[in-house]
């Protein structure tokens, strides 16, 4: 079921309310009995045949988990408890997510013969199972306070982040369930979460979708794009999953806000990034404090005490040396990252993203590490050499997108030669709106003001969070927009605003699809 559907909107989301809060009214058990009932209902309405692997991965972790907690006496076995889990759900998602691949590569170089058919891919599984893998360390380190089994499947099933995100803390999220006003219906919160509901929803509806219109097209037939199609293509998908995240984003943040439950942020307008480094701790946020809480610290962690064991040093001096920034930048950084991609998919052109922003994080950690320090250098950059870095950092999270976007490595490679002008310069109207149907001057013209208008919002306008910064919309801090008058307020004005983004992206509906991110 999609958050932007007919369906969704009028049907299922005010019975799970309005059931969440009558259950309420009796018993807090009963209440999140109902609301876990909802989310099965909520993941069974794509696909019934998913649900028993839902099913099935929940009482796998939670019998290990209940191990684990159980054995905290004895570390050695509470440790390896804790490996069978982790190699059981990793199992698992290779299963269902690269058993394909990997055979069709094999069969494709003549390693193998025969096939496996069709592996169905469960919807929200790579989330569920990070989830629930985080839920297992937390046991082990003695952070997961609300436990049962009924706790864990309202932690796991939650419908707003169920199938794509973010992925949540259990110590965040559960100690909100354990109180008793979050199970009497707020009209505060409800108006909150509406509003941060309805500006998600523009963002999909009203610009994520119709940016789409020549991104699938254009990536099927990359070898043929001149330079202005390429260009329009790439930078169209660019703009794209940044609409159709963030308004997924928002969405999940204001249902959770409607049950009177905060979310922990997940986008921080990440193409306003002067750094990769800033870029990853403001995009796709909980999958980046996931991958450097379970992965990268353990990795640099693991080198530091094998260099502390051979007599290297782990201090600031020791990272400026090249086997020091070698074994304590360079190799978690692209660990983390390779993984990271093959997270994404399990094609060779997820390898590629991930190695490639591994790379770029590498880069920068260098250039932090080795420039050379300008005494009296300005606390902060003067405003070309910000916009800049704004750009050279967008530049380089655009090629990651082709790749991260394209059905292969060739594709990539080709809509790559076409950008830099290898396929033709093709300077009319058709070329720069490829394969849309209103291929004419008068379409490029508006292309182009589309794409422009795009990125005034991206760079120009506040985020949501800003814009909602005066009722703590999600966990975490935020600051104000240096637009005052654009900070939301409890009155009419905003009242009419929320209104019409409802309707006009509700009129859209029709012509909107899936979150991209429902794929992984």
């Amino acid at each position: 079921m999609l958050f932007n559907s007919y369906i969704f909107i009028f049907a299922f989301l005010p019975i799970a309310l309005v059931a969440f809060f009558a259950a309420g009214r009796f018993s807090i058990r009963l209440a999140g009995a109902v609301l876990v009932l909802s989310s099965f209902a909520f993941y069974s309405w794509w696909d019934p045949r998913f649900l028993p692997v839902l099913l099935g991965s929940i009482t796998f972790n939670y019998l290990m988990s209940e191990g684990i907690a159980r054995t905290a006496k004895r570390p050695s076995l509470q440790y390896w408890l804790l490996v069978a889990a982790i190699a059981g759900n990793i199992g698992a998602l290779a299963y269902f997510k690269y058993l394909g691949a990997i055979v069709e590569f094999f069969r494709d170089n003549g390693l193998f013969e025969g096939g496996i058919g069709k592996i169905a891919l469960p919807l929200g599984i790579s989330f569920f199972t990070f989830t629930q893998i985080g839920y297992l360390v937390d046991v082990k380190q003695g952070a997961a306070a609300e436990r049962g089994f009924l706790k864990f499947l309202l932690f796991v099933t939650f419908f707003p982040h169920l199938i794509a995100g973010p992925i949540l803390h259990h110590r965040e999220i559960m100690p909100q369930f354990a109180r008793p006003e979050t199970y009497r219906a707020s009209s505060r919160n409800i108006v909150i979460g509406l509003t941060i509901f309805v500006i998600g929803m523009v963002k999909k509806c009203l610009l994520a979708d119709p940016t789409s219109v020549v991104v699938a097209p254009g990536f099927a037939d990359a070898a043929q794009l001149p330079v202005l199609s390429a260009w329009n293509v790439a930078l169209s998908y660019s703009l794209q999953l940044y609409f159709d995240f963030s308004g997924y984003s928002d969405m999940a943040i204001g249902i959770a806000r409607m049950f009177n439950v905060r979310f922990p942020l997940n986008f921080n307008s990440p193409y306003k990034s002067a750094s990769v480094i800033d870029y990853w701790q403001r995009w796709h946020m909980s999958l980046s404090r996931y991958l450097n809480l379970l992965l990268y610290n353990p990795i640099s962690l693991a080198v530091m005490r094998r260099r502390a064991e051979a007599g290297l040093g782990t201090n600031k001096a020791a990272y400026k040396t090249i086997g020091g920034f070698s074994g304590m930048v360079l190799l978690p950084t692209m660990a983390t990252m390779f993984l990271a991609g093959i997270w994404h998919g399990a094609g060779l052109q997820f390898i590629v993203f991930g190695l490639l922003h591994g790379l770029y994080l590498t880069i920068n950690h260098a250039w932090r590490i080795f420039r050379p320090k300008q005494q009296g250098q300005a606390a902060e950059d003067s405003a070309p050499v910000h916009v800049s870095k704004v750009l050279l950092t967008y530049g380089a999270v655009l090629i990651g997108a082709i790749f991260f976007r394209a059905p292969s490595c060739a594709s990539a490679m080709h809509l790559l030669a076409g950008m830099i002008g290898l396929h033709g310069g093709g300077a009319n109207a058709e070329a720069l709106l490829h394969l849309a149907p209103d291929a004419t001057i008068g379409g490029g013209i508006r292309q182009l003001a589309w794409i422009a208008a795009l990125y005034v919002i991206v760079w120009g306008a506040p985020n949501t969070q800003q814009i909602m910064c005066d009722v703590e919309p999600a966990l975490g801090k935020f600051t104000p927009p240096r637009q005052l008058w654009l900070k939301w307020r409890l009155n009419l004005p905003w009242a009419i605003a929320v209104g019409v983004g409802a309707v006009a992206a509700m009129m859209s509906i029709g012509n909107s699809s899936e979150f991209l991110y429902f794929q992984f």
